[in-house]
């Protein structure tokens, strides 16, 4: 059987060209688009696709609007399907945050390789989106909205701050689990490196987010910044991140480098810097994601003697990253969640 999707955009140009792009792959079928969410809500009721596609700025209904009531009365999985302004990705950020499974940006028509990668993209997004966990409808904007406050945590040593350092990777689900992770931990804490995939016009805003929500300072790299304590660096959507020895400390590097496992960032390409640079002085931590991006590299680190965490299977929204790399023997310790920063910590004080 087919993937059912529904499409809901108020561009007819946009729903003709999702619609050939969906139903240019044998296993998914558009069976209806949607100019507005009051259409979409009886084609719902009428068709019971398996997956939406969400426009986010619509008429007569705004997307996250029409998202937040979807998820409390009939949850199902959504891709978020999003202009490139920072409009937009403020706006998908919040959608995330109400249970939409993944994003996308609207493509962009005028490089015909570019719109094959992008069709390879959403059919991918698609079809993790029909195996995604979904995310509790009781878990909305508001109880996303504010840091962890009251956990007291007992203080790391100067040399634990100054000589670890924590590399996290993830992808679809991901900019909720890093979220959750780093709102649970302290402001003292060895400087962290993180990828996510996501398309440039996303991770600023994303850093934003982070940084607004965390004790840690949480800033979109921009390549060359000495990696402190206390300090977040988040890839930028168009480079990769690397860690480069300097002096006696580390600072970040960028590269502009062919993609691996079709990402750039790839976290491969972060893990790989760490495992050899940092060896047992790092802590790799890989969460929710689509694909296998990171599995190498994490095994890479756990070679070296760096501490490993996959997140657990029942807490991903999509278990493809962290089982890859627990099949090929990369990970420590499988933790759930809500525990994972808790788990970082414990292996900092050990």
């Amino acid at each position: 059987m087919a993937i059912k999707v529904l499409i809901i955009d108020d561009s007819a140009l946009m729903r003709a060209l999702l619609t050939e792009i969906i139903n240019g792959a044998p296993d998914l079928d558009v069976v209806g688009a949607a100019p507005d969410p009051i259409v979409a809500r009886e084609m719902i009721k009428s068709l019971s696709p398996d997956v939406l596609t969400l426009d986010v700025e619509m008429p007569r209904m705004d997307g996250l609007d029409f998202l937040s009531r979807l998820m409390k009365l009939r949850p199902m999985p959504v891709i978020m399907i999003s202009s490139l302004t920072e409009r937009g990705s403020e706006v998908t950020l919040q959608a995330l945050e109400l249970g939409a499974v993944d994003f996308l940006p609207k493509p962009r028509m005028e490089n015909i390789s570019l719109l094959q990668d992008y069709s390879e993209e959403i059919r991918d997004k698609i079809r993790a989106a029909f195996g995604a966990r979904l995310k509790s409808a009781a878990v909305g904007r508001l109880a996303a909205a504010q840091p962890i406050q009251g956990v007291s945590y007992p203080p790391l040593g100067t040399r634990t701050l100054k000589e670890k350092l924590i590399a996290i990777g993830a992808s679809t689900g991901g900019t909720e689990a890093i979220k959750d992770v780093l709102a649970s931990l302290p402001a003292e804490v060895p400087g962290i490196v993180i990828v996510q995939h996501m398309p440039e016009s996303f991770t600023a805003s994303f850093a934003k987010r982070l940084d607004s929500l965390s004790k840690v300072r949480v800033i979109e790299a921009q390549g060359g910044e000495r990696i402190e304590p206390g300090h977040a660096y988040l890839a930028p959507g168009h480079s990769h991140l690397l860690v480069k020895k300097s002096g006696g400390g580390y600072v970040t590097e960028l590269s502009k480098d062919e993609p691996v496992n079709r990402h750039r960032p790839a976290v491969d390409v972060l893990f790989h810097s760490v495992a050899g640079l940092l060896r047992n002085s790092a802590i790799g931590v890989i969460l929710t994601g689509m694909g296998k991006d990171g599995a190498r590299g994490l095994l890479e680190m756990r070679q070296a003697g760096a501490w490993t965490i996959g997140q657990s299977q029942e807490s991903c929204v999509v278990y493809g990253m962290p089982r890859e790399a627990a099949l090929i023997g990369a990970i420590d310790e499988v933790v759930g969640l809500a525990d994972v920063s808790e788990h970082i910590l414990a292996r900092l004080r050990a």
